[in-house]
């Protein structure tokens, strides 16, 4: 009889922030929004909250444009 609580097989799936497209998170390019700007954690070692990006050209171009959009509408709240 399987175990139904294990956890094995999962595969995690994360949104990228331009696009939306759902993607597994190995397939993502991963990023912290840090007080300096973005940091990309190729190596997926640091910690805190991780946003994704595809690694396609179109999503990575956009991506200070996005933390920029993000950051004015943090100001308004």
């Amino acid at each position: 009889m399987p175990n139904m609580n294990s956890k094995a097989g999962h595969i995690p799936i994360r949104s990228c922030v331009i696009c939306r497209a759902k993607r597994e998170q190995k397939e993502l390019i991963s990023f912290l929004l840090m007080p300096s700007g973005i940091v990309y954690d190729l190596s997926r070692r640091l910690y805190g909250r991780k946003l994704y990006v595809c690694p396609s050209r179109e999503c990575v171009t956009l991506l200070p444009k996005w933390q920029k959009k993000r950051a004015k509408s943090r100001l308004n709240k």
